[in-house]
């Protein structure tokens, strides 16, 4: 019997699968389906069950299944996560990391394993107690925990005592002697642990749902594979599991150099591959803000793509592309007619509940009892029925995110695309009326204000660009602002890219195609680049079958 594998990518607007022939590595077939956010392996289950219901494969033939999925650099891109408590111990300076307490107190060890300075136990039980009650999940870094961790292992049965929470030693994530990236690498694991645990567990159900029952391998930032308990245990190496699966299809498009870019639902991934093979990190990864020393290949990932929420701030100040990602009006079954919510300020977006919500566990939140009463609203209706506004509204609204009960829908990228007949994968007729009532808020027509949006999208794709080029050829460079072709009224600037772009992504070729003329190189789509990232992640399962029989 021919044997198959599947691949699977989990991106921001769709869920794609290929099925693969393990003996000819031809796409026997291929699909995309709408990811469902609230519950992500609703869609990897209905790809699934597509893929073997349209080519007829029967289950027992898939030999392996190998899922990317931009969970985890989403996750960080919008903020959004576990609340971790990071706890530093050793002389050292004061950092700053994105999470909800930083604690430092003395400890540590010296670069020969003695001891520093004795772990300050009375600061560690006062700052466990202090805190527990806002965080998720602990991060713990001591000086020179590399060379002995005691004061981690200590802190870690301390915690556990006080707060049984998941607690993440920085000396089991890295052997790298850099505090800062230990210490990020440990907050990472901390913050994205939940999010993959419920992840993993829905992909399971899918497979059982499916009747598969084969191997499951999730794709790394590093490239290769990784158990489904190595996943969970160490979560952040998946950062960059979609870029990982990115590089690897590029490889199969002829060019032995070039970007692969991947414009998605949330990011942009920008890598490269040199001697048809993907280039590796030799710092560990970067994603935003963060830098960890988690294996990656070479890449930048940074917020825009098709669903980055547009915001019109007042009919003077025109409209901006946010990093937060909401769900596009095309993609939204029963929608309300956005001529009537949406506008400026916080007409922007509308809050909906998740289908299935649990309704007894909302009615003691005042923003989910007030949308369950109501139905769905805009931040400013919500703000005027509840009393909630600005900061507090906003902090409210993404906690309801990560929580999963509620998604927020407003225009996108996509939504413009749809309008100006660029896109047919959602409702053409509702991102036209939210196109028109965005448009009349600015005193535009509603094409120009789409083909505004499209401008403004081609623009920060071309930033991304080069702003890992910058960082490739001036390390820790701080040029790439000024490395851009928008105009401005004091000088100008002429930029040539000397490779050629490998554009991957349904969206890729409505936006990459004016990108590279501007920056004056070439871009092509290979076979099958609408759904590149799951074929790239069934050829690393399939390499890592391989390698493991023998």
């Amino acid at each position: 019997m021919e044997s198959y594998c599947i691949g699977i990518d989990t991106g921001g607007t769709c869920t794609d699968g290929v099925l693969i022939s393990n003996s000819s590595l031809q796409v026997a077939h291929w699909v995309k389906e709408p990811t469902t956010h609230h519950d992500l392996g609703i869609g990897v289950g209905r790809a699934l069950e597509r893929l073997l219901a349209g080519s007829g494969v029967p289950p027992e033939a898939v030999s392996r299944l190998s899922v990317s999925t931009t969970l985890a650099t989403n996750a960080v891109v919008e903020g959004r996560g576990a609340r971790v408590g990071l706890l530093v111990f050793g002389p050292v300076r004061h950092f700053k990391l994105p999470v909800t307490a930083s604690v430092f107190m003395k400890g540590g060890h010296k670069i020969t394993g003695e001891e520093d300075e004795p772990l300050d136990i009375e600061g560690l039980v006062d700052s466990v107690r202090a805190i527990r009650g806002e965080v998720d999940s602990y991060a713990v870094c001591s000086a020179m925990s590399i060379k002995n961790p005691t004061h981690e292992l200590v802190a870690e049965e301390a915690i556990a005592v006080l707060d049984p929470k998941p607690v993440f030693c920085s000396h089991q994530v890295s052997g790298s002697p850099g505090m800062h990236g230990r210490a990020a690498t440990a907050c990472l694991h901390a913050r994205l642990m939940p999010l993959m645990v419920g992840f993993l567990s829905s992909v399971q159900i899918s497979m059982l749902r499916t009747g598969l029952s084969c191997p499951v391998t999730i794709i790394c930032g590093s490239g290769r594979g990784a158990s489904l308990d190595e996943a969970v245990r160490r979560a952040a190496i998946t950062v960059a599991s979609g870029p990982a699966a990115t590089a690897r299809f590029g490889c199969t498009a002829g060019e032995p150099t070039a970007l692969v870019v991947d414009v998605g639902g949330t990011t942009t991934d920008v890598c490269m591959i040199r001697d048809s093979h993907p280039v590796l990190s030799n710092e560990g990864c970067r994603i935003g803000q963060w830098r960890t020393h988690i294996e990656a290949i070479d890449m930048y990932t940074a917020a825009g793509g098709g669903d980055s929420h547009v915001i019109c701030e007042s009919r003077d100040s025109g409209l901006r592309l946010a990093s937060a990602r909401v769900q596009p009006l095309c993609m939204t079954a029963g929608l309300p007619d956005p001529e009537d919510w949406l506008g400026c300020g916080l007409r922007n977006a509308l809050v909906m509940p998740v289908e299935g919500v649990n309704e007894e566990a909302a009615v003691h939140d005042d923003v989910m009892r007030c949308l369950l009463q109501h139905g769905p609203l805009s931040p400013q209706a919500l703000a005027l029925k509840t009393g909630a506004a600005g900061v507090l509204l906003e902090k409210w609204l993404e906690r309801l995110v990560y929580r999963q009960q509620i998604r927020m829908v407003g225009f996108t990228p996509t939504d413009a695309l749809h309008v100006l007949g660029k896109l047919t994968i959602g409702d053409r007729r509702q991102a036209e009326q939210g196109a028109g009532a965005l448009a009349a808020a600015l005193g535009m027509e509603a094409e120009a204000f789409c083909l505004r949006v499209v401008a403004e999208t081609e623009q920060v794709i071309e930033t991304i660009i080069l702003d890992y080029l910058a960082r490739k050829a001036w390390p820790a460079s701080e040029a790439a602002p000024f490395l851009t072709s928008k105009d401005n009224p004091l000088f100008s600037l002429s930029v040539a890219v000397k490779i050629p772009i490998i554009g991957i992504g349904a969206a890729s070729r409505c936006f990459l195609p004016a990108v590279a003329e501007r920056l004056r190189t070439t871009v092509s789509f290979p076979d099958y680049y609408e759904v590149g990232n799951a074929v790239g992640a069934a050829l690393i399962g399939r390499e890592e079958c391989a390698v493991a029989l023998n």
